[in-house]
């Protein structure tokens, strides 16, 4: 019995291995430049594809440094949540491998390019999954060094990034950048102002929206942003707007935040999560990058709270940039906001 468990194991071990090496086919996939950045002379890009351990398949951009030699350590990229590769993680990661890296950046299960049904959801176990799969691929690439790999978190992935890290030692390094708790916002709302009736009420009307979907068979988007803001709506939804729906910054055709939004229910299993339960054991490097006026600061300052609570705290360091809202830190601003040497130094100290 125990050589027939220890066979199929070895059989689902094999199995995983040949879908996440693999060289899948990428016909089909969009082969033209669209990004929301340009493309720079100094990096090689191509698509590439691989399965997560639920059986879905991710469509990633690739950057490798074009004059660089032997084996590289490597990062892969995420975010921001309701996003696409063409937009902020693109540009993080063209520009890390810039600096040396082979980075990926992908589209998260149910979203962009990559499979999932049905489209514009979002699970915190499965998008989890969707890094750990990312070091997958990374970990059997030939140009990367399996020992030094490391992730890059953008707004509600700076947050799974810190699950991903918690959860898989594979991962040397980690930068959260501009960061959200996405179970925290969605159980108390922005600013902790929901109640437990509020609450109650969301859960009656999520409930309500899975029975009328059953009844028809049609999964309903939330709508996405508004075309534009009012003198008086919140700084945060004008800047959101300013980057998903501007073609000067962050429009993406397949970009759901530039869009119609993610589908109605995608929220209801936040409502009963718990994203950081084990951040106080991650104990390799973490960077959390957040912007001085983001209206998500608060989430980073938590987020660097609970992975200092414990006996790994040293190699951790919590960097707020001066004058930076949360979009500023997408792609720059106005003010040229991402502090691109603090998170070179930061990777090139920890994957060395």
């Amino acid at each position: 019995m125990k050589a027939l468990i220890g066979m199929a194991l070895a059989l689902t071990l094999s199995a995983h291995a040949q879908t996440t090496t693999s060289s899948m086919e990428t016909t089909g996939l969009t082969q033209v430049w669209d990004k929301t950045f340009p493309q720079s002379e100094k990096v090689a890009h191509e698509k590439v594809t691989f399965r997560n351990r639920f059986g879905i398949t991710l469509v990633a951009d690739k950057y490798v440094p074009k004059q660089a030699t032997g084996k590289l350590p490597a990062i892969a990229v995420g975010g921001p949540f309701g996003a696409v590769k063409e937009q902020a993680s693109g540009r993080y990661a063209q520009q890390l491998a810039e600096a040396g890296f082979v980075t990926i950046a992908f589209d998260p299960s149910f979203t962009g390019e990559s499979e999932g049904e049905p489209r514009y959801s979002s699970s915190m176990d499965i998008n989890t999954e969707d890094f750990c799969a990312a070091v997958d691929y990374l970990s059997c690439c030939e140009q990367v060094d399996a020992e030094r790999i490391g992730i890059l978190g953008i707004c509600g992935w700076g947050g799974l990034s810190l699950n991903a890290t918690a959860l898989d030692p594979r991962i040397k390094a980690t930068v959260a950048v501009t960061l959200y708790n996405l179970t925290r916002v969605t159980q108390k709302g922005y600013f902790d102002t929901m109640d437990e009736e509020a609450r109650f009420a969301l859960k009656q009307k999520l409930a309500a929206q899975r029975t009328e979907e059953f009844r028809t068979g049609e999964i309903k988007p939330q709508g996405g942003l508004p075309a534009t803001t009012a003198d008086n709506a919140p700084d945060y939804l004008k800047q959101y707007v300013d980057y998903y729906k501007s073609e000067k910054r962050g429009y993406h055709p397949r970009s759901l935040n530039s869009n119609m939004g993610w589908n109605i229910t995608t929220t209801l299993m936040r409502l009963n999560q718990n994203l950081w339960i084990a951040a106080d054991e991650i104990r390799t490097p973490v960077l959390i990058v957040h912007g001085e006026k983001a209206h998500s600061r608060y989430f980073g300052e938590e987020a660097y709270q609970k992975i200092t609570n414990g006996k790994y705290a040293d190699n951790k360091r919590l960097l707020i940039v001066p004058g930076a809202t949360h979009c500023d830190l997408y792609d720059g601003g106005e003010g040229n906001f991402i502090p691109w040497n603090d998170i070179f130094t930061f990777y090139q100290s920890n994957l060395k």
